[in-house]
């Protein structure tokens, strides 16, 4: 999986503080032993600081890490529904086609991977909006894929406009 840097695990806590609220949120992080105090945090990057440092940057297997995809998932499932599910499936059967025995890229298949990475967030970005798909993206990559995923739309462009349109056509992504 790619590793979210702090800054975006920093908003995606708080992409689940504004869906869920903040204390609610804590609560459902204690609920799943995330967390081991009751006390009320501040902010959403007061508990996002907290949990980036309890989980390493999600590189630990502890209680708080599985929480924290539990909640997220739970939210994007949510919203995307079942049939867009087995619709995202399909298209991340064709992203791992892409990919070698050690999740490397294959050099030949470059232009198909942009162009299915770039339908999956369409097809995404269309459900729940462009920086949750995008984080989710990252969450669920290898590496060398969350890197071009981190290409295609920076997060300067979502977050000065949230509702930017669709990722650049495969043909413009940059590296190629």
């Amino acid at each position: 999986m790619a590793q979210l840097t702090q800054q975006e695990f920093s908003r995606a806590i708080g992409l689940l503080a504004a869906d869920l609220g903040l204390q609610r949120l804590r609560d459902r992080f204690v609920r799943l032993n995330g967390l081991v105090t009751r006390r009320r945090v501040a902010s959403a990057d007061q508990l996002a600081d907290q949990l980036f440092t309890l989980t390493a940057r999600l590189r630990r297997q502890i209680p708080a890490t599985i929480a924290f995809h539990t909640i997220w998932s739970q939210q994007i499932t949510e919203k995307v529904g079942e049939e867009g599910e087995k619709e995202l499936e399909k298209i991340a059967e064709r992203i791992n086609g892409c990919l070698g025995e050690r999740e490397e890229i294959v050099d030949e298949k470059k232009a198909e991977l942009d162009a299915a990475l770039s339908e999956y967030m369409q097809r995404l970005a269309g459900a729940i909006g462009v920086e949750r798909a995008r984080l989710d993206m990252l969450l669920k990559a290898v590496p060398a894929v969350g890197e071009r995923v981190r290409a295609m739309l920076s997060p300067s462009v979502t977050a000065a406009d949230p509702a930017a349109g669709a990722p650049p056509p495969p043909e413009a992504a940059p590296g190629e």
